[in-house]
């Protein structure tokens, strides 16, 4: 029950919370003054009833003040703002965010965490141990092992306890989790390093640890529209640096190999990639392009949906990134035939698996006829890349290299841009500017040959 004190002709009333991590009480407190001209029958009824309201809204988390601590305000913050106005990915990132930041400020005031606190956040973040995420690098060993079990994935996946894609990722060399390591080291009766390698711990990548000062600052953000707080503390610390990776792309060998090692491949992976590299999409909006998008006889493709994955949700359809990212661009000639080809495939696959066959709209589908999760295509690729010995770029590449392709062909920026998605040519040319400054010292190649003043001297022009 709520503690009412008398003060004067007004009512304190307090609510407890228990004690905090510290062993401290934590209360919130209210100041009520009644109407004028009640009894005092009236007025204690008013009193009791004000009470009992600021109890339930301070048990709901609904009571929102300077005394607010950085646990309480994050809960709410993420039930009643981020989950209604993020998309769903972000909403995930930012709350995966969190919990380093609840660990480190959960029992502080919001008003007292100051921009030094921010900063040695920051700092420590970029320590080791700080990683929950430590992957394990799987043996030869560990293949062979797996290999020589005479048992199926299917049946060393149920007995490890473990997902049937880390059988396959052990197996591919591919990095899987700590937990997983240690499952099928125990699995197998055998020590952790013999199986596996554990990844170097550098604590968190500077990208990571600016996201952490993104998602803290739009939190403060409404602290300060709620009124909760003066000002946001992150607006007086200075967004921790990092070296921002140079963009990964083929160049035109590059891309010719790639296509060459592409024809081993299963046609469902060949359809994707073909579209990845003739249009630069994004892989979530090739993934989410459907037929009514494909306009053969236009020869014109129109990007509309984001087909995206979270565990929490599953796969489900978003729009684009940005609005700028719905648009419409003309296909080249030769993926228009590749996708007219992709439909009779498709028509062939329905009638050979009849019932079996999942009937949706989309281009890029499973043998199945299921939607194919991005995330599949790009674990596909990086396969496909080791074991055709191509250089090691991810299937984001693929949009880099159609970019830098256009440019070197000296496609204008702005139509890159565009066919893109980008919201500016701004952020065209600087994420491109290596392709700039090679077709920029093409033109100076071309302008020194027009211009060269031997060969001026040679045609027997004269100056002045």
């Amino acid at each position: 029950m709520p503690n009412i004190t008398k003060r004067g002709d007004s009512y304190r009333i307090t609510v407890s919370l228990g004690a905090d991590g510290t062993g401290k009480q934590r209360r919130k407190y209210l100041t009520f003054k009644p109407p004028a001209g009640l009894t005092p029958k009236q007025e204690k009824k008013a009193v009791d009833q004000a009470a009992l309201e600021f109890e339930h809204k301070v048990l709901n988390g609904d009571v929102l003040d300077q005394s607010t601590r950085f646990h309480d305000f994050m809960k709410r913050w993420l039930t009643e703002y981020a989950e209604k106005q993020l998309k769903v990915r972000t909403y995930t990132r930012y709350r995966e965010l969190l919990v380093r930041a609840d660990i480190a400020f959960g029992n502080m005031k919001l008003k007292d965490i100051k921009p030094h606190h921010l900063t040695e956040f920051y700092n420590n973040l970029g320590e080791q141990g700080v990683r929950k995420d430590i992957k394990y690098t799987p043996t030869d060993y560990a293949a062979e092992l797996i290999r020589k079990a005479g048992m199926t994935q299917a049946a060393i996946s149920a007995g490890a306890g473990v997902g049937k894609s880390c059988i396959y990722s052990c197996l591919h060399g591919e990095r899987v989790s700590a937990d997983t390591a240690r499952k099928l080291s125990d699995y197998f009766k055998e020590e952790l390093d013999e199986m596996f390698t554990k990844d170097e711990d550098k604590g968190l990548s500077g990208r990571t640890v600016k996201d952490h000062h993104t998602v803290l600052s739009s939190l403060f953000s409404t602290a300060v529209q709620w009124q909760v707080i003066p000002s946001n503390p992150c607006e007086r610390v200075k967004p921790p640096k990092y070296k921002k990776p140079e963009s990964r792309y083929l160049d035109e060998n590059g891309a010719a190999a790639l296509i060459a090692a592409l024809s081993e491949e299963p046609y469902h992976y060949q359809i994707a990639v073909y579209t990845l590299l003739y249009t630069g999409l994004r892989r979530g909006e090739v993934c989410g392009l459907e037929w009514c998008d494909i306009d053969d006889i236009k020869g014109l493709l129109t990007v509309r949906n984001n087909l995206l994955y979270v565990p929490e949700k599953g796969l489900y359809i978003d729009e684009p990134k940005s609005e700028s990212s719905k648009r419409v661009i003309t296909m080249p000639a030769d993926l228009v035939e590749l996708l007219k080809n992709n439909r009779k495939w498709q028509k062939e696959q329905e009638e050979r698996l009849g019932t079996a066959w999942n009937r949706n709209n989309s281009v890029i589908r499973n043998p199945d006829g299921s939607r194919m999760r991005p995330d599949t295509l790009s674990s596909w690729f990086h396969d496909f890349v080791q074991r055709h010995g191509l250089p090691d770029i991810s299937l984001h590449s693929l949009r880099h290299t159609n970019a830098t392709l256009m440019i070197a062909s000296g496609i204008p920026l702005k139509t890159v841009s565009v066919r893109l998605g980008h919201s500016s040519v701004a952020i065209t040319g600087d994420l491109y500017s290596h392709a700039i400054q090679s077709v920029d010292a093409l033109a100076a190649g071309a302008l020194n040959d027009i211009l060269s003043p031997s060969k001026n001297a040679e045609k027997n022009i004269k100056v002045g």
